[in-house]
């Protein structure tokens, strides 16, 4: 019962989520007409709070009950996102106004994301946290496949700043699920410190090549990631629904991850399923820069995003699972936090990279850069001994 409103929170939130994946960059691009380097500030301003607080979060999530920081952070966010509209239609919204925007959203974001990684565990047991995490990641690419879809036709129909609001709804239905859900949670009586949860990632034999692995990642990804909307709307010319489209075709390449992920688990081990997702990543975007304004162009896109979206529903439950599996409770908030903490902090060095090496150089040539780092991660968490990794025996 407690699994099952969780999942529900988590589809609705997330198919609003997806819908301002494509409205944000949309907002920013064409109606307050941002430069390539402003849309990378922007999206960097979602993961500042990472950088900054990442750590703190950590310590608050392991010294408190982690239901009641999923409701409260859920309907602050509803709140929050609903501002963007009303600023827009008395012509407050502008670039600075939506970063700061951005930068609270992303500070509410990340006590949530700590707490929700680490409140699993406690409705689920640990042999059935492999099946719950590829769940909920199939349920994150059916949610991105409809949301990003619908997302591009919605945006072009109503606008950007009013789509803002179904994601407000979605959050407001995610909170109120949440509330519903009785759980027994263990809080430490012991005073929560950082700098224990720093030494277990970062001293751990497997897990600290993977953290590190994954923060050059998120750095590459970024890149990509700020610059994808400004091809697809600006540099080729589509539309908001071809944008979405793209992304939907991703979310069905990771559902289809997402179901092979426990096979892949059980197959290959934990440590090379989640390689095989590494290298898939840089893999699948090399189809970016070849794309034109033709057919061949959106088809090209498309196969980027799905290739991508396959990575990670391979890799994202697996290395879910076995972060919380080999990790104790007590430091679950802190091990969660600082993977995302830095995770994301890579994306507020990442993004305004992306978009400044683009101003630059070239936007093809600064995703040419970003595909090479992913390239380079992928060996190198290949030749580490995170490959002969594998879920702790119950």
């Amino acid at each position: 019962m407690g699994f099952g409103r969780f999942w529900a929170a988590d589809t609705v939130s997330l198919v609003g989520s997806y819908v301002t994946t494509v409205a944000l960059p949309a907002l920013a691009v064409l109606t307050l007409q941002a430069s390539q380097t402003e849309v990378g500030l922007v999206s960097a301003a979602r993961w500042l709070p990472y950088l900054l607080f990442g750590l703190v979060a950590g310590v608050l999530v392991d010294r408190y009950r982690r239901r009641p920081l999923l409701v409260g952070t859920d309907l602050a966010r509803a709140v929050l996102l609903a501002l963007v509209p009303l600023l827009h239609v008395v012509g407050l919204l502008t670039i600075p106004v939506l970063i700061g925007i951005v930068f609270v959203f992303g500070a509410l974001s990340l006590v949530y994301d700590a707490a929700h990684q680490s409140f699993l565990p406690s409705l689920v047991p640990a042999d059935r946290l492999t099946w719950a995490n590829a769940r909920l990641e199939q349920t994150n690419a059916v949610a991105q496949t409809a949301g990003q879809a619908a997302a591009g036709w919605l945006v072009k129909v109503i606008g950007a700043p009013l789509a803002f609001l179904l994601d407000a709804i979605s959050y407001l239905v995610s909170g109120l699920l949440l509330a519903s859900i009785e759980a027994r949670e263990q809080v430490t009586q012991r005073k929560p410190e950082v700098r224990e949860g720093l030494l277990w990632v970062y001293r751990h034999e497997t897990l600290a090549p993977l953290a590190i692995t994954s923060h050059v990642w998120f750095l590459f990804n970024s890149m990509v990631a700020t610059l994808f909307p400004f091809l697809v709307l600006r540099t080729l010319g589509f539309s908001e629904f071809v944008l979405g489209i793209t992304f939907a075709v991703g979310g069905i390449g990771g559902l289809l991850g997402a179901s092979l992920s426990t096979r892949a688990e059980m197959r290959l081990g934990t440590g090379r399923a989640i390689i095989v997702g590494r290298w898939l990543t840089p893999v699948g975007y090399l189809a970016i820069p070849f794309a034109t304004n033709e057919t061949t162009g959106v088809i090209l896109l498309c196969v980027a995003q799905f290739v991508f979206g396959l990575s990670i529903g391979l890799d994202s439950p697996i290395e879910m699972t076995y972060r919380q599996t080999i990790t104790p409770d007590h430091l679950q908030g802190r091990m969660n936090a600082t993977m995302r903490s830095v995770n994301r902090g890579m994306i507020v060095i990442g993004a305004p990279l992306g978009g400044m090496l683009a101003d630059a150089l070239s936007l093809r040539a600064a995703l040419w850069i970003a595909i090479a780092g992913l390239g380079v991660q992928a060996a190198a968490v290949t030749a580490t001994r995170f490959r002969h990794a594998r879920l702790p025996i119950p």
